[in-house]
């Protein structure tokens, strides 16, 4: 039997390796600048809000910033009402190689040391999808304010309202 010292200190070392290796891997990190902007590709979707993008030869998990999508993939939780809808149009929005632009937010990483960003597909000609803005408006996310991050959080709202109010996606089928 192992003591509850030595377990919490096996704990605490393995949280410290895993942050050094983070580190390490340059994921987790704080190398993105808030406001900065990076062009990126589609590696694959984790979910309806979540994506692996490439930034120059770095895989980086990015969190969309301002959204929340019912759960699909959540380790020890129940999938949610509409939450593999979700991810499929995420994944249609943005298949594996999809060019993208990230606007990284004002608070660049969450406790989970993804990034946060605005998503933008680029569509050619100078032509750009906000993908977050897309989501929401359509049904498939919920508007969600993450202070210091909410440089677009009346968008979302006013886009949520429009797609509660029309019964568009989860607000017609999961409320």
């Amino acid at each position: 039997m192992i003591s509850s010292g030595r377990r919490y200190r096996r704990a605490a070392c393995a949280a410290i390796a895993a942050a050094l290796l983070l580190a390490a891997a340059g994921c987790g990190g704080s190398e993105a600048e808030p406001g900065e902007e990076i062009n990126a590709t589609v590696s694959r979707i984790v979910d309806g809000d979540t994506i692996v993008a490439n930034l120059g030869g770095r895989e980086e998990r990015v969190r969309y910033i301002g959204i929340d999508t019912p759960e699909s993939v959540k380790p020890n939780a129940e999938v949610d009402c509409f939450g593999p809808e979700a991810s499929d149009e995420n994944e249609r929005l943005l298949p594996t190689g999809s060019a993208i632009r990230l606007v990284v937010g004002t608070e660049p990483r969450d406790r989970y040391g993804r990034l946060l960003a605005y998503v933008y597909r680029k569509n050619g000609a100078g032509q750009e999808l906000f993908v977050n803005a897309d989501l929401v408006g359509r049904g498939f996310a919920d508007a969600r304010v993450f202070p210091p991050n909410t440089s677009h959080a009346g968008e979302f709202a006013q886009l949520r309202n429009r797609a509660r109010r029309a019964g568009l996606g989860l607000w017609g089928r999961c409320r």
